[in-house]
């Protein structure tokens, strides 16, 4: 079908219900479950030969329509129009709506559907508005995959434009117990905030299962076999989780080129692309202590440093990496170990977004937001139920380790997260994300914490004042001089 031909079919289908800017993999596969769920789609894309072929060969016979221009695609829409824009977050998101904007009218939405900051998106929505546009920020979670067989999608903005999409949103995202994994979370930049810290929990969840991984093959010495084994029987109970499953999916993985399993091919240095960062920025701009997820960030940036770690490791010596405990034991613990510091994880992400919610007026239902986090995104686990349960039960919880199931859970395995700990630190291996999990836990459970030592200090160096525990106010001492 060439391009005359599809111009044709686009004058006979007017009125697609949503349109698309962006045909990378994320908007192409969005675009055929769309489609593949009945609804009629118009396309756009920068290079005019991506949306020529996406047209003519990935959605043959589907309701799929293409415009070469944005004029096009806003002609090919009803009114008022929704347009879904899937580029790449900063600049490229600005450049389509000031681009797409005059071509607009009141009461038409426009949908960033792509990992923005939440900062961006209140400036936007607010430039848009000027016109009369309607904006939604939308985290969307759960890769190629997902996009096509069914996200997890985290919406903010007027409740208005949500309930214009919300036909669309529900059908293709992922079901659980036959809801959908899409529900409206606030205003604003609400979407993109619980989309973010989403990431940054996903950053921590990851650096402990890589913790574990690290433990059990340098640590113990077991194979990529043994590794599959061990991960696909975690898989089978409490850990039940999309990272785990895949994790132990790897291990299995030939390379082509050699043969030998894929994973020892990988060079050692984890990209990101910024968003369990800006967690970590948010988090201490709102004073949210989230030690995991910084810990995840900077492991990150400490494995891109791999010509300086080849070569402290020839002139910088720990204890020797030799495990000498009972195999099967050790793995045990860390598998308790491990599903400890998923809660306290989790508790550290909710805690941010209850925070959040109240700082910058989302009203976020952090229940709701469990329960979408179920199906279709990365972090989707069965713990996930219930961190839901205990939202449910407690709409003001103000931190997961204050539910009674929950804090139970992880008090019954604090044992072997200290034991397992322990055996890092002995082994000299690095497992920062265990570690500052356990400190999180102590530290939250503290009455007293040695702060007054600090505010001492502050006092001592710089009049920084302090408040006592006998009495109201604010006091300073000319210390030395008693």
């Amino acid at each position: 079908m060439g391009k005359k031909r599809i111009e044709e079919r686009n004058n006979l289908n007017r009125g697609s219900e949503i349109g698309l800017v962006g045909l990378g993999v994320m908007g192409k596969n969005l675009v055929l479950n769309m489609a593949s769920h009945g609804f009629s789609v118009a396309v756009y894309n920068r290079t005019a030969e991506k949306t020529r072929e996406f047209v003519e060969y990935e959605s043959i016979g589907q309701k799929v329509f293409a415009g070469y221009t944005l004029e096009e695609l806003v002609g090919l829409l009803n009114e008022p129009r929704a347009i879904l824009i899937m580029v790449k977050a900063g600049a490229p998101v600005d450049a389509v709506i000031e681009e797409i904007l005059p071509l607009l009218e009141a009461g038409d939405l426009i949908i960033d559907g792509g990992n923005s900051h939440f900062s961006d998106t209140d400036r936007r929505e607010k430039r848009v508005k000027e016109k009369g546009v309607l904006y939604l920020g939308m985290g969307i979670s759960g890769g190629e995959y997902g996009a096509r067989h069914g996200p997890s999608m985290m919406p903010g903005g007027p409740k208005e434009a949500y309930e214009r999409v919300r036909p669309i949103l529900e059908a293709i995202a992922a079901k659980v117990d036959g809801g959908p994994c899409v529900t409206f979370l606030g205003p604003t930049s609400a979407g993109h905030y619980v989309k973010m810290v989403h990431n940054g929990i996903e950053y921590g969840l990851m650096e402990l299962i890589a913790e574990t991984y690290d433990l059990m093959k340098r640590g113990v010495g077991l194979t990529n076999d043994e590794l599959h084994v061990v991960y696909n029987k975690w898989n089978q109970g409490e850990l039940k989780s999309y990272l785990i499953e895949i994790t132990s999916e790897i291990f299995l993985q030939r390379d082509d080129k050699t043969q030998d399993r894929l994973i020892d091919m990988i060079l050692d240095e984890a990209k990101q692309k910024g968003t369990g960062k800006w967690t970590s920025w948010g988090a201490m701009d709102l004073q949210v202590p989230t030690p995991t997820v910084d810990a995840a960030v900077m492991m990150r940036d400490l494995s891109g440093y791999k010509v300086e770690r080849k070569i402290a490791a020839q002139m910088i010596h720990g204890p020797k990496t030799i495990f000498k405990g009972n195999r099967d034991r050790f793995i045990s613990q860390l598998r308790n170990a491990l599903y400890a510091s998923m809660i306290i994880t989790y508790a550290q992400g909710m805690a941010l977004l209850k925070q959040a919610s109240n700082a910058y007026g989302y009203g976020l239902n952090l229940e709701a937001v469990a329960r979408i986090w179920r199906g279709g995104c990365i972090i989707r686990a069965a713990l996930l139920e219930d961190i839901r349960t205990a939202c449910q039960k407690k709409p003001g919880l103000v931190n997961l380790l204050m539910d009674p199931h929950l804090s139970e859970e992880v008090m019954a395995r604090q044992g072997d997260l200290r034991e397992i700990v322990s055996v890092a630190a002995n082994l000299g291996l690095p497992a920062p994300g265990l570690m500052v999990s356990l400190a999180y836990f102590d530290g939250y459970r503290s009455a007293w914490l040695p702060a007054n030592l600090m505010q001492a200090q502050r006092d001592y160096f710089g009049a920084h004042t302090y408040e006592r525990v006998d009495e109201k106010g604010i006091f300073h001492t000319q210390w030395g001089q008693s």
